[in-house]
C-alpha cells in the first residue's frame, strides 16, 4: 500500500502506478530547495499566505520548532513579503521556499500535467472554488488568483513526496490546501487563527469536511468552526495554541531603573484598527490628566501609524509616547523586559476582524510582565482576569486606564500578576511542547488524529 493510502487517499486522486509523479515534475524541483527529494518518512509541506512576514513570527517559530521535531518542512508561501525588516532565522527558509509566480511556462506545465492525468478532479476542484465562494468578492477573487498556484504547488509536493500538507489560516492557505488534496490524495490540515476565521466563513464548511484535521488555537474559534460547520466534526478539531519560546522572551534579571512612578508601558503590534492602539493612547492620554507618569512605546509598524502619531500629538502627550517601528524578536523581547505591564487592546472592527489569541500577549506574559488586555475572542483563555493580568472591555478606554492606574499603584501586584502569566505560558503556550503536539498528528493517520482530538 502506497503512502498516499496510507496517510488516507481520496479516491478521486489515485496515482497510477505506471506514472511515477517524478517524472513530470519540473526540471530540478524534486531535489532542489533544502533536499525535496522523495524519500521515505515523514514530510509536510506549509502553505502560508506571505512570506517571510514580520508579524507573523508564529509562522516561522512554528516551522523551526516542527523541523526540530524531527519533520522535514518544505515552504510554499501564496506570495513573497518584500520587507525591510526579517528575522534573521527567516532567511534561511526564504532560501529554499518554493515561490511561483502567478503565471509562467512550469505554471501553466503543471496545469496541463493535471488536465491529462485528472481532469476531473482539477474542473471539479475549480467548480467548487467558484461555487462555494460566490457571496465573498474577497474569497472569490482569491480562489481564482491562487488556483493557478494551487495546481503547481500540487505537481510539486507530489513530486517531493511531500506526505501532509498543512496551511496557516482559514482562508486562501486552506482553500489552496484542499485544491492540493483534491489533485493528489495528499491529506491536509489547516490552523485557524482570527481574522481569518470571523470575518469571512465562506467555504469553511467544505475544508473542514475534507481536511484530516483542524486546529482552531482557542476553544473559541473551535466553538465557531462547530456552530458553522457542524458537531459531526468535532472529531478531527484539536485545539493546539500557537506558542512563544520562555528562554527568549524572559523576565529582566533586574528591574530597569526608571523615575519614581513611571509607568513603563509596551505595546507590541502592526499598527492597524483591529489592535486597538488608539483607545490605549487615550487611555495614557487621561492617566497624564491625572497626574499618572508614564512612557508607552509601540513596538510594530503598519498604516495607522501616521495616525496614531497624530493622536498622540493631538492628545498632548507625544513626549511621553514612541513609535519604534518594526524590530526583530531579540529587540522586542528586550523592550519587553525593559516595561512595567504590557497592554493588547484588541477589538474588532467595523469589517469584521478580530484577533484570535495575540502572540504579542503570550510575548509580554513570558517575559513576566502583567498583561492588561480586552476581553475578547481566546484571551480570556490564556490570561485569567485578576489572577495573571486584568482584562476589560474592547474599546473601552476608561477601563483600560483604571486597570493601568491600579498597576501604577501596586508594583507588588504587578510583581505577582507578571510571575502568574510566564507559568502560564510555560505550562500552556510553550512552543517546542505545542509543536511536538503538531508534529505526532502529522505523522499519524486519520484514525489517530481523531483518538487525539480533545
Amino acid at each position: 500500500m502506497g503512502a498516499r493510502a496510507r496517510a488516507g487517499t481520496r479516491p478521486e486522486a489515485p496515482r497510477s502506478p505506471a506514472e511515477p509523479a517524478a517524472a513530470e515534475a519540473p526540471a530540478g524541483e524534486a531535489s532542489a530547495r533544502g533536499g525535496a527529494a522523495a524519500g521515505p518518512g515523514t514530510r509536510v509541506a506549509y502553505v502560508v499566505s506571505r512570506f517571510p512576514k514580520l508579524s507573523e513570527t508564529f509562522v516561522l517559530y512554528e516551522i523551526l520548532a516542527v523541523e526540530a521535531a524531527g519533520i522535514a518542512v518544505d515552504l510554499h508561501p501564496l506570495q513573497r513579503e518584500r520587507a525591510r525588516t526579517i528575522h534573521p532565522e527567516a532567511r534561511r527558509l526564504v532560501e529554499r521556499a518554493h515561490f511561483a509566480p502567478f503565471l509562467s511556462l512550469a505554471v501553466l506545465r503543471s496545469h496541463a500535467h493535471a488536465l491529462r492525468r485528472r481532469p476531473r478532479a482539477y474542473f471539479r476542484a475549480l467548480f467548487d472554488l467558484v461555487r462555494c465562494n460566490l457571496g465573498s468578492p474577497r474569497y472569490l477573487g482569491g480562489a481564482l488568483a491562487f488556483f493557478p498556484k494551487a495546481v503547481h504547488f500540487a505537481r510539486q509536493m507530489d513530486a517531493a513526496g511531500v506526505t501532509h500538507v498543512h496551511a496557516h489560516f482559514a482562508s486562501h492557505p486552506a482553500a489552496v490546501a484542499l485544491v492540493i488534496h483534491r489533485l493528489t490524495g495528499i491529506p491536509y490540515s489547516f490552523t485557524a487563527h482570527g481574522s481569518d476565521l470571523h470575518r469571512d466563513r465562506h467555504m469553511l464548511r467544505e475544508k473542514v469536511a475534507e481536511a484530516r484535521f483542524v486546529v482552531p488555537i482557542s476553544e473559541f474559534n473551535r466553538r465557531v468552526i462547530l456552530d458553522e460547520c457542524g458537531e459531526e466534526h468535532a472529531g478531527k478539531l484539536a485545539v493546539i495554541h500557537c506558542g512563544i519560546d520562555p528562554d527568549v522572551f524572559r523576565p529582566a534579571p533586574a528591574p530597569v531603573a526608571m523615575p519614581p512612578g513611571a509607568l513603563r508601558i509596551a505595546c507590541v503590534g502592526t499598527l492597524h484598527e483591529v489592535k486597538g492602539q488608539r483607545f490605549l493612547l487615550d487611555a495614557c492620554r487621561r492617566l497624564v490628566e491625572r497626574g499618572v507618569e508614564l512612557r508607552c512605546d509601540f513596538v510594530g509598524d503598519g498604516p495607522d501609524r501616521a495616525r496614531l502619531e497624530s493622536a498622540a500629538r493631538a492628545g498632548g502627550i507625544s513626549e511621553r509616547v514612541r513609535f519604534l517601528g518594526a524590530l526583530q524578536r531579540e529587540a522586542v523581547a528586550a523592550c519587553l523586559r525593559e516595561a512595567d505591564v504590557a497592554v493588547v487592546p484588541s477589538v474588532p472592527t467595523r469589517d469584521g476582524r478580530r484577533e484570535g489569541i495575540p502572540v504579542a500577549l503570550m510575548e509580554a506574559a513570558a517575559s513576566g510582565k502583567p498583561v492588561v488586555a480586552s476581553r475578547l475572542s481566546g484571551i480570556p483563555e490564556a490570561i485569567e482576569d485578576g489572577a495573571e493580568g486584568l482584562l476589560v472591555p474592547p474599546g473601552d478606554s476608561e477601563a483600560l486606564a483604571a486597570a493601568l492606574a491600579t498597576l501604577a499603584a501596586d508594583p507588588e501586584l504587578r510583581r505577582r500578576l507578571g510571575a502568574a502569566a510566564r507559568e502560564r505560558m510555560r505550562r500552556d503556550f510553550d512552543l517546542a511542547t505545542n509543536a511536538r503536539a503538531l508534529a505526532i498528528r502529522f505523522r499519524a493517520g486519520p484514525a489517530a488524529c481523531a483518538e487525539a482530538a480533545p
